[in-house]
């Protein structure tokens, strides 16, 4: 792999937050520690996802004393995707580096990261080492996730990898011309391929506020996910039929035969209803499945903005971003 120079190389390191004025200015002197000693240019921009704390106010108060601080504020929330979406169309460095402001993300991973892509890396990601520190339901739903989405999609995800990753700009001009509105950002991350490495780390617990996701919203993740990348839901309910309709012949011969041959009646009621509340059970599942595909459809064919920015103090590398400024929509 062709090896890259870091010395005044431009990284930008992209940060969505969301009512984080309790872990902002401790992430910035982690941040400022860790890439102290790289020899690359860094710039900070973070995405305010219609925070409705003082996030806002500190992210300004931040650009005013320190130059390589940038911020977009969306309008409303448009969700982590959508504010991930921004701060990649924005970004203008060689390289861009997406994390939390949480400090899960250990920024100390950051000279690591650079290092690997130095070396030749596309893209270099973070995995988790260990969910051990996750309960039991959260660690196995997760496990069973990654599982059957590597199963059923051709896009292949590493396991126990987030948000946290290093991409080089020729991934980023990738994944801004990514611009579908349902936006599972863990499969569009691995789906323009190029070379990539993983660096495992142990997930410290998370420095301040609260987490922003909770099982309803995980598990939409996990059915946008699946839905997003994979067509086998909606293959998989034609060889259900197909196996229904054959036991249904079968019962059928097995009824037609005791009756002809020993005469048995076969009681009505009971097995009707029985058959009647199974096959529409399963017609109903296989309608709601077709419904969250054409769901997705018709969103797409909406074409809104997958976001709009109502300030903006950073300098955009993209279109994108400044077509869709609150004050060219007035």
């Amino acid at each position: 792999m062709p090896q890259r120079k870091v010395q005044d190389a431009a990284i930008t390191i992209v940060v969505p937050v969301k009512d984080e004025e309790e872990a902002i200015i401790p992430f910035i002197i982690a941040l400022d520690r860790a890439v102290a000693g790289c020899p690359a240019r860094f710039s900070f921009l973070f995405i305010d996802d219609g925070s409705i704390d003082r996030t806002i106010s500190m992210l300004r108060e931040l650009r005013e004393r320190d130059p390589r601080v940038g911020y977009l504020k969306l309008s409303r929330s448009f969700g982590k995707e959508a504010a991930m979406t921004a701060g990649l169309d924005a970004a203008k460095g060689d390289a861009v580096i997406v994390m939390d402001v949480d400090l899960q993300d250990p920024p100390e991973l950051i000279p690591e990261f650079v290092r690997l892509w130095s070396a030749g890396f596309d893209t270099v990601y973070g995995a988790r080492s260990s969910r051990s520190a996750d309960g039991f339901l959260k660690r196995n739903t997760a496990e069973w996730f990654y599982w059957l989405f590597n199963k059923t999609a051709e896009t292949k995800i590493p396991p126990n990898a987030g948000d946290f990753r290093l991409m080089d700009r020729c991934v980023v001009n990738a994944l801004v011309r990514m611009r579908e509105t349902n936006r599972f950002m863990k499969g569009m991350f691995a789906w323009p391929g190029f070379s990539s490495t993983c660096v495992e780390y142990v997930r410290p617990e998370r420095f301040a506020g609260t987490t922003k996701f909770n099982f309803r919203k995980l598990w939409r993740f996990a059915i946008d996910g699946i839905v997003s990348y994979s067509t086998v839901p909606l293959r998989i309910w034609t060889y259900i039929g197909a196996l229904i309709a054959l036991l249904s012949f079968m019962y059928l011969g097995k009824v037609v035969l005791a009756k002809m041959i020993w005469g048995t009646v076969v009681p009505g009621y009971s097995s009707l209803m029985t058959a009647i509340l199974f096959f529409g059970g399963v017609q109903l599942i296989s309608i709601g499945i077709m419904g969250e595909y054409l769901g997705r459809l018709y969103m797409e064919t909406k074409r809104r903005p997958l976001y709009i920015i109502e300030e903006c103090a950073a300098d955009v590398a993209s279109a994108n971003t400044t077509d869709l400024m609150c004050a060219d929509l007035v």
